[in-house]
């Protein structure tokens, strides 16, 4: 697994994330995700609360990509891997206790990026190239 440094978790942190899957037609679907967080240094997470097109697409086994950017800093990153479903297990029940801390709705499903690639979204010539790969 692409390991997930300190400086990345910051900007993670720090800025929105979009989320992209494809539909068993073959559209895509990108929509902001703002609960998106780092669970560990090899996993990107996130509380499915809709439960609505991504949800459906991820059921039906599309990838999941996850890309963050910041447009006054022209940095930006994106995050490839295997996703998983967490429903009624310990990753679901302690993301069930955040969202009422929070205040938020409750998920329907926390998805899980198992990250394999992250790639360097910065604007340049290392735009879209590979900083970290299994």
């Amino acid at each position: 697994m692409a390991v997930i440094t300190p400086q990345i978790k910051e900007f993670i942190e720090n800025n929105l994330g979009w989320i992209t899957t494809v539909s068993k037609d073959g559209e895509l679907d990108l929509g902001p995700k703002m609960s998106l967080f780092v669970l560990d240094d090899t996993h990107i997470a996130y509380h499915e609360r809709t439960a609505g097109q991504h949800y459906e697409n991820l059921k039906n086994g599309s990838p999941l990509v996850i890309a963050f950017a910041n447009l006054e800093k022209k940095q930006g990153y994106r995050f490839r891997g295997n996703v998983v479903l967490h429903v009624d297990d310990d990753i679901y029940n302690e993301q069930v206790k955040v969202a009422e801390e929070k205040g938020t709705k409750k998920p329907a499903v926390i998805p899980v990026l198992e990250v394999t690639e992250i790639q360097n979204l910065a604007s340049g010539p290392t735009a879209g190239k590979t900083i970290a790969k299994d």
